[in-house]
């Protein structure tokens, strides 16, 4: 057992700097609740979710490797591989949210059209064209935010995303046919891994509050996908 609590704090170690180290598994839900106006609950949420995917995926994975008897270092392939397909996945990601972005921002620039009435009378309205003519319902609202899909596609590369350490951590208490060790070693990693992304997300989200972009605010998409495509190639490039 003594060996076994030493392996938990690592894997409560590794969770902790393999989540810090890696940027794909915060910048996202950063640039994108800011670039959406979340709030900081549904970001947390949604972070969650995703984190327990990345984290639950790894875990079946490893699992399914200690019921067929496969090694390590096959198991690791695998996960790499994952890790292929996830840092793709991502750089796909932002650059499709990118050029969207860019498209949102050229059409939502606003300009100005001058309405003459029949009595001589004239007026001025702002006008864009990612929304057309302005018009309030009676309550002074705007209408309700479109869906999207934006969560769903974060939370499919979060379940493609490996968690590399954990495999090697869980083979050894298995392979001692501990099953409260692997049940601790996982749960250690896990909840390390979520609540480090939870606590770097909450506080970046806090103080992205207080940025003001000014004209560039309509670009905030653009400049969401831009961060997410450099993490996408930050990770599949430099192995972070």
């Amino acid at each position: 057992m003594q060996n076994i609590w030493l392996l938990t704090a690592t894997a409560a170690t590794l969770g902790f700097v393999h989540t810090l180290i890696g940027p794909d598994h915060y910048l996202p839900f950063i640039v994108i609740s800011r670039a959406r106006n979340w709030k900081l609950r549904k970001t947390l949420w949604i972070s969650f979710l995703c984190g327990l995917g990345h984290v639950l995926s790894s875990v079946a994975l490893g699992f399914l490797g200690i019921a067929l008897g496969m090694a390590v270092g096959h198991l690791e392939r695998v996960e790499s591989t994952r890790g292929n397909i996830a840092s793709w996945l991502l750089i796909g990601f932002g650059l499709a949210y990118l050029v969207w972005g860019l498209r949102k921002a050229y059409r939502s620039k606003p300009h100005e059209h001058v309405h003459y009435h029949p009595d001589g009378e004239k007026h001025v309205h702002t006008h864009t064209h990612e929304n057309g003519h302005l018009h309030l319902h009676e309550d002074g609202s705007e209408g309700g935010e479109k869906k999207n899909i934006t969560p769903w596609v974060l939370f499919l590369i979060f379940v493609f995303g490996p968690c590399e350490p954990l495999i090697p951590l869980v083979m050894y208490p298995a392979a001692q046919h501990s099953t409260s060790g692997v049940i601790l070693v996982t749960a250690a990693f896990g909840l390390t891994t979520i609540l480090t992304m939870l606590m770097i997300i909450a506080l970046s989200s806090w103080g992205l509050s207080f940025v003001r972009l000014g004209g560039l605010e309509r670009y905030s998409h653009a400049l969401a996908g831009g961060l997410i495509l450099i993490s996408g190639l930050a990770v599949q490039f430099l192995g972070l």
